[in-house]
Formats: C-alpha cells, structure tokens, sequence
C-alpha cells in the first residue's frame, strides 16, 4: 500500500470514530422522536383524529403499500422482507450475518482481514455468510456512493454475481470523503473488473437505480436494529466483531467449534472468480 493510500485510510478510521459518535447521536434523537410519536399516535386516537406518521429520518414512507410495491428485491434474496443476500450453501451449519456499507472504511478494512478466511469457510460449506447493505456514510457525509454502490451490488446478485463484485468494490474503496461510488459510470468500469458481469441487464439495472428502494429499505431495518456502526458481524446470532479480538484464526476456531458434530452444507461452485 503507498505511503497516500496509508495515510488516507488512517484519515478515514479517524473520521469514522467522529461518525460513530455521530451515529449514536442520530440513533438517540430517532429513539426520541419514536417515543414522541407513539404518544402523539394515543392521543389522537383518544381524540378520534386519524394521524400518519411518516419516517422523517429517512425520508421515505415506510410500511405502506405504495412503499411495499416499489421495492425490488434482487435474485435469491432472503430473510426476513427478503433484505438479506446470501452467500455459500444455504444448509451449512453456521451463519455469519455482515452489516456493512461500501463506503465505510472499517468495512474495508475487516474486509481485507477476514476475506479470505470467509470464502474458505463458505467454500467448505461450513459458514453462510448474509449480506445486509447500508447507507450510513450517505447519511452522514452526503453523497449517493452508498446507496448506488449497494444498488449495484444487487445487480450483480441478479447476475449471480454478487461475491466477485462485492470484494472488488472493496478492493477499489475511495477515501470516505470521496463519493466516487456515487458516479454509476464508476460502477460500471469496475464490474468489469468480474468477467460476464457487464452486459445489457447489468448496465440498465445500475443506470436505472432498479434497487434503491431495496437497499433503503434495508438500511432502516439496520435502523430500527439499533446497529449503532458498521460492520456489524454476527455469529449465529451473536456479535463477535469490535467488542472482542477477532483474528481471522479465532473466527475459523469459533465457526469449527460451534459446527462440531455437524455436516458442512451442501456447496455449489460460485459464479465469478473469488
């Protein structure tokens, strides 16, 4: 890594911290409003008024039909609401669930730590790995680069391509402050970066946003998770990253010990190279 690179991904960490903080504050005035609403919502019933409440912090309607209508999930979603993107065998005894954001730079960096680890363990049919995408950078420095890169991201999954483009999203991550995924004709020149992603379906998929409403929508189900950074990092159910020592050998060690006894997953060959 050059000398720039070093010091610009040591710039990014300490604007992370700074978001984080950012975070918290924004997850407390949500909590607040929440609770306001819901007394407001009482009292109009008491009245006999009908009142809406609208998601102001997203700006976007949330749990209406006309929202519900406009979200298209990508090819072989799952989860709950279908907001989750899957990766290796869907039987396999373990599942690793990431929260993350491709302009955030933590997210890369536990990304360059624990990638190789995680697609041998997938590749083993040992882990499932379930993908939820975020906007938190969007949200917090301005700019589209979250929510268009997380919409491409999609795209790819509709190609059956998602963990090829994923890791060369992150292997090409600009500085925090640089919104470069924000220009779709960037997303574009990286796609093809993974052979048979960039044709026609791709390209209008990504051009016309066919995702957007999808990823926003996961991006308030992060919210209302009350996820207070990114990544996020799950195992069977338990958060394993920040809060612990997570090396790439303790995390095969704790995937091997809570499969032990059970049989790997069923593994069909994945689209694209690793």
């Amino acid at each position: 890594m050059s000398e720039k690179n070093r010091n610009g991904k040591t710039s990014a960490r300490q604007a992370l911290q700074a978001q984080r903080e950012r975070d918290k504050a924004r997850a407390k005035r949500k909590r607040t409003l929440t609770v306001a609403g819901a007394v407001v919502v009482v009292l109009a019933a008491a009245a006999g008024i009908s009142i809406a409440v609208a998601d102001r912090d997203s700006g976007t309607k949330t749990g209406s039909g006309d929202s519900a209508g406009s979200v298209t999930a990508p090819r072989g979603a799952a989860g709950k609401d279908d907001l989750v993107i899957p990766v290796g065998a869907a039987d396999a005894p373990s599942t690793l669930t990431v929260y993350e954001d491709f302009r955030c730079p933590a997210c890369d960096e536990f990304e360059k730590t624990f990638t190789p680890t995680i697609h041998g363990l997938e590749d083993s049919g040992e882990l499932r790995t379930e993908y939820h995408l975020v906007t938190l950078i969007d949200g917090n420095l301005g700019g589209d680069g979250s929510l268009n890169a997380g919409n491409a991201a999609a795209c790819a999954q509709d190609e059956g391509k998602f963990r090829p483009y994923h890791d060369v999203l992150y292997d090409n991550q600009p500085d925090e402050q640089d919104d470069r995924f924000g220009d779709k004709k960037n997303l574009l020149t990286l796609a093809a970066k993974v052979p048979g992603l960039k044709n026609a379906s791709f390209t209008a998929c990504v051009d016309n946003g066919t995702h957007d409403a999808w990823v926003k929508k996961s991006n308030e189900a992060f919210d209302s998770a009350g996820f207070g950074s990114t990544p996020t990092v799950l195992l069977n159910g338990k958060n394993i990253y920040g809060s612990t020592a997570l090396t790439p050998d303790s995390l095969k060690q704790m995937v091997q010990a809570a499969n032990k006894g059970k049989k790997p997953g069923k593994v069909t060959p994945t689209a694209g190279p690793s």
